[in-house]
This record gives structure tokens, sequence and C-alpha cells, in this order.
């Protein structure tokens, strides 16, 4: 096992990291920008080094100077959260070269696993049903050509996208060819690639990932789906375990379809397989991340597992001890993601508590909330036998939670919860349509 680990991140999920490395007796070094100087996540690992100024590019992305603090500090590992540089095969590859473990999957699965074209025929491969969609594009008249077979609307997306970027719904061949060059130009400078193509619009939908955990003897442990349906812009708001539209036969037979595929193509690791759900109670395969979820939450709360305790003991070489059998998925467990609309510097802040209930943040009284990151400054957890008594929970905690000194999105979460489609679960991927 480690005895000293780099975060290579910010926030909340970095203190989060910190605390799971803590409970392990792993000794913790933060990074962190001169935006971040005084962050909580600064203050609780065992040592910190300032990697730059506060935009990312010179700071969390900057893979020299995170190397060179790794070093420098005597870490044997970097975890590198989600976001950033935790789907980096570049950073990975990095890390290994200078005799640091990334904790993640292997630079090379992720080289295989970044084109998402290529992880969906991987995929069916396996056995997993995926949404028809092409192969990475060439040009403009081939995503024309091939959107005409397929059938309009179609969903034009990066080869090597992540967290909703990059995506644009097309009607018309008209709007596929004013999209084309700037969803281009903008997987490029965004993602480092320029690779686009088309999936098949699945409409009205759901979106359920299913958490699985492998180690290296190819043992695979699924922790049940999450529904994610709740979105704005691709974004998700609210998600919840387990799926109110996922019956417990489909639950079985998904998660035995996941964990074969998952073994088939060797991977280790924590990951997240994301699906479409139709009208028919189809699901359809889109995606695998190969990262920390932000949502990793709600699935330890019901599973009684910690995700990123098991993830760091899987990149350093520990067998799951744990079998399907021993993970039981009762009750129902709920996240509302907390997001600062604009940015400020937090007064009084009051944190929600009793049992089950969880926030997981890195706001102290006299946070600086700046523009520079994501708008994520918390995550509200609850869990309750039932649903019913999950929305009732997730509303007293709801009202309970201040954060002044910074507008946040309390109030909107509050009304989505209420509303009866929400209530009644019967919602997708459209429930936020003109709100």
């Amino acid at each position: 096992m480690f005895s000293k680990i780099l975060i290579a991140n910010r926030g909340e999920i970095a203190v989060r990291i910190i605390r799971a490395c803590k409970e392990m007796g792993i000794a913790t070094v933060a990074v962190y920008s001169q935006a971040d100087s005084q962050a909580l996540h600064v203050d609780l690992a065992d040592e910190s080094v300032c990697i730059g100024p506060a935009p990312a590019g010179e700071s969390y992305l900057n893979e020299n100077r995170i190397i060179a603090a790794a070093m420098a500090t005597g870490a044997q590992a970097i975890h590198p959260g989600y976001g950033f540089l935790s789907e980096n095969a570049h950073f990975a590859r990095l890390c290994r070269q200078n005799s640091l473990v990334f904790i993640g999957p292997d630079a090379g699965l992720m080289d295989r696993l970044s084109d998402k074209t290529s992880m969906k025929r991987e995929m069916q491969a396996a056995g997993i049903t995926v949404i028809p969609g092409t192969q990475t594009l060439g040009s403009l008249e081939e995503a024309l050509e091939a959107a005409a077979k397929m059938g309009y609307p179609v969903m034009l997306k990066a080869s090597e996208g992540g967290g909703g970027r990059g995506i644009r719904l097309l009607h018309t061949p008209g709007e596929l060819e004013a999209a084309y060059p700037v969803a281009e130009a903008e997987a490029r400078a965004a993602l480092g690639g320029g690779g686009l193509y088309l999936e098949k619009f699945i409409h009205p939908a759901r979106h359920i990932e299913m958490q699985i955990l492998a180690d290296e003897s190819g043992h695979v442990l699924c922790l049940g789906e999450r529904d994610c349906s709740v979105q704005r812009h691709h974004q998700k708001l609210i998600e919840e375990t387990p799926s109110p539209a996922v019956s417990c036969h489909q639950r079985k037979v998904l998660m035995e379809q996941v964990a074969r595929a998952v073994a088939k193509i060797g991977y280790v690791g924590v990951g997240t397989l994301e699906f479409l759900m139709d009208s028919a109670g189809h699901l359809w395969f889109m995606e695998m991340n190969v990262r920390l979820q932000v949502e990793h939450g709600i699935t330890e709360i019901l599973t009684k597992v910690d995700v990123v305790k098991w993830q760091i003991r899987l990149a350093a070489g520990v067998n799951l001890l744990l079998r399907q059998q021993d993970i039981a998925l009762h009750g129902c467990c709920m996240e509302c993601r907390i997001n600062a609309l604009r940015p400020g510097r937090v007064g009084m802040l009051h944190v929600p508590g009793g049992p089950f209930v969880r926030f997981d943040s890195a706001l102290v009284s006299g946070t600086e909330v700046t523009a520079f990151y994501d708008s994520l400054v918390g995550k509200l957890m609850v869990y309750a036998s039932t649903r019913e008594e999950v929305l009732r929970k997730m509303k007293a905690a709801l009202c309970e939670l201040i954060i002044e000194g910074v507008e946040t999105n309390i109030a909107e979460q509050l009304e989505l919860i209420s509303d009866p489609k929400f209530q009644c679960g019967d919602y997708d991927c459209t429930f936020m349509d003109g709100r």
C-alpha cells in the first residue's frame, strides 16, 4: 500500500480523497493554485505545494508541475479525482515514466477507451447493446451521408468528449452543416482532438449509469445503478440510486452483462458505464467513464462500500475482498448538486445534519468562490428506507442548508424535488426542458 499520495485536484473531491487517505493511514500532498491558497484541501493535507496561477491551464492542468511536486515531496502515487487530468492517458504515462502510480486505469487501456466509438465497438463485442452510431467521422460529407441513412434527429459528439461537452442535437442537414466545423474546432481546443461522431438520438430517454470496481485478477463488482436524468445542458443536477425506472429483473441482468463486459476488456479500477433507457425500457450503452464520478457518494451510502478507498487499493494491486452476493441494494439514496450561480465569498455556513445526511464540500466561512473553476460547491446526499422518505428528508435538508454570501441553486433544487413528475419518479432527460 502507498505511504504518501498527491491529490492532483481541488475543491470537494480533493477533500474527499484526503479524508479517505487519512482513514487509511496514508500521508497526503495537496497541490493548489494561487487562487486556492486558503482552500480547505490545502489545510487538511499533510503537505501542500503551489503549482501556479489561478487559470487551470497554468496549475491543475500543468502536468510537469504536478509531477515535480510529487517527486519533490516523495509521493508514490497521484490521485487525479475527476475532471482535470483524470482521463488523460498522456499524464498517466508520464506518471509511470517517473515511477509514480496513476490512481486510475492503465494508460494503454485509456488510449483504447478514450475514443468513444472504439469503446462502443469493444462493448458491443462483449455483449452490450450499444446506441446506433458512426465511427469517428472523416469529413462533413461523410457526416451528412451517415445522418441521412440513420435518420434525423441525430447527436453530434466529440470522440474524446466527456462531462456533456461538445454535444449537439441536430434535426436537419442544414443544422449539421452549420454545427460540424464549430464542433470540430471546439473539440480540438477543449479536448485536444477534433474527432467527431454521430449517434442516433433516443428520445425520450432516461440516463442510467452502472458503478463498477474491477481488480487485476479479473473480478468485477457491480454496485448498482444511478439515475442521472435530471440535467441541464447535459450537466447533472440530481442523481438517485436505485433508479425508480429499473426493475429488479432488469438490474440483475444489467449487472451480469456489465460484469462480463468489463472483465472481457481487461479493465482494472473504478469505472462507470452509462446507458440511455428508451420509453420501452430498453437500455442502450453510451460510454464508459474511466474515473471517479461526481455522484459516487450515493452509491457508497447505499452499498456501504467506500469507492474512493477501493480505488486506491485497486491501484496498489489489492484484489477485491467483496463478492457480488455481499452487495445489498436496500433503500434509496439521493444527491442534489449545489452550484454557485456567481462568484462570492462565503459568510455564514450552516450544514444540515441528522441520520443519513451527508454534505461533501470544501466550503468554510470565508471561502472565496471564484469564476476560475467548476461551479459545484457541494453535494447534498440523503438516505432512507423508501423513496418517499428520501424526498421528505432531502426537502428538509435543503431547507436547512445555508450558504450566505454566494448565490446558489438551493431554491431551484427545492422546486425540482417538489415537482409532481419527480415526486412520482416519472421523469426523463426532458425534465428540465423550458426551465
